[in-house]
């Protein structure tokens, strides 16, 4: 998911979530002598338990209502599990008997796979993971979180559908010789063709594109009432409300921020919340020469896209009108490509996002400042 910071006084860094949640977690679990790394699956739970020192103490097979009675009957412990699935689910139940929970992304648990791969072998590479020093966990959501989530997903995936099924109809209108133009707003247009009177359109053709309409009118009330929900639970927290005041943040933008964002606390600085998200250079330095591509895109792709997206808002051309001349995104829109442009104000956008939660302000344009 991308590249995070070094974590602050020895603090362990999450890959899809920024510090792990348990800050106290170095002293907290000095007494744990214990690791338990658990292979999760739907009906069988493979569990591997060590020693800090390396010692294997056992190995389990478990249902899972067996995996949660023996884990309830277990001394408190350490558990690192894949990040997967259900692992937010089960790091809250074995957080509430009293283990102390780390998941880890997967692709980081494959290195430390020996040979065949099986779930004993992946249940005995995530504890060895996990001992590392150097190793990076990623924070458990909580519900509230994994509902935002899907509220969010959901109507992504329901604009994706809608959006094949005008691409869809443009084609087959274009096989009888109606060229149609892209977007959603060329509905009305295509429904006037196929309802035309004296349409040259076969009577199944016509029928067909009929109901794929339908589909669509009941896609785009099932978009509206997700709006509705979304910028109703934008409005209900002071997070959200905040992110709202800076321009190209809207109330989807603001949804994703609280749902998908670890703690601001977690980055040093906004360049880290920054990298994080995907918005900076891939490197492909060596020798000292520094040489840097496209953004690596390898963070947190909601957000990334959305941030992009009120970035170009803001230079079409009616959000051209509030660049202040003589700032810098005066300067660099004269002289690069609009994309890039974009690209580097929602690298900025993420930076002013990082000072807007952690000091708890509002949003100040620092470009009216500097022009000032």
């Amino acid at each position: 998911m991308g590249w995070l910071p070094s974590a602050p006084n020895g603090i362990g860094m999450c890959q899809d979530g920024g510090v792990n949640s348990h800050w106290m977690e170095r002293t907290a679990t000095v007494t744990k002598t214990i690791m338990i790394g658990v292979d999760l699956a739907k009906n069988v739970i493979q569990l591997h338990a060590a020693r800090m020192t390396g010692e294997v103490e056992y190995r389990k097979q478990l249902s899972r209502e067996k995996f949660r009675r023996f884990m309830a009957e277990q001394p408190p412990a350490v558990v690192v599990m894949e990040a997967c699935g259900s692992a937010n689910y089960w790091a809250r139940e074995l957080s509430r008997v009293g283990h102390t929970v780390k998941l880890i992304a997967p692709h980081y648990v494959r290195p430390f796979v020996k040979r065949q791969k099986n779930d004993a072998a992946d249940a005995e590479a995530i504890v060895i993971a996990a001992q590392r020093p150097e190793m990076r966990f990623v924070a458990a959501k909580s519900e509230d979180q994994q509902g935002r989530a899907m509220l969010f997903r959901t109507r992504t995936r329901l604009v994706h559908q809608r959006t094949e099924l005008i691409n869809m109809l443009r084609a087959f209108l274009y096989e009888f010789g109606h060229a149609v133009p892209q977007g959603v707003q060329q509905c009305q247009r295509i429904e006037a063709i196929v309802k035309e009177a004296n349409s040259d359109l076969p009577e199944i053709v016509r029928s067909e594109c009929l109901e794929i309409l339908d589909q669509i009118t009941g896609m785009t009330a099932r978009i509206k009432r997700s709006d509705e929900r979304i910028r109703a639970l934008a409005a209900q927290t002071d997070t959200a409300r905040r992110l709202q005041t800076m321009p190209g943040v809207g109330p989807m933008t603001a949804l994703a921020v609280d749902a998908f964002a670890p703690p601001m606390e977690s980055f040093k600085s906004g360049r880290d919340f920054a990298a994080w998200l995907g918005l900076v250079p891939r490197q492909h330095s060596s020798g000292g020469k520094a040489r840097h591509g496209r953004i690596s895109k390898a963070g947190q792709a909601d957000i990334r896209r959305l941030l992009i997206i009120g970035a170009m808002s803001r230079l079409n051309w009616m959000g051209r009108k509030s660049i202040i001349a003589g700032s810098w995104l005066a300067n660099l829109s004269a002289r690069k490509p609009r994309m890039l442009v974009a690209i580097a104000l929602a690298n900025k956008m993420a930076r002013a996002i990082w000072a807007m939660l952690t000091r708890q302000e509002n949003f100040r344009d620092p470009m009216a400042a500097t022009v000032a």
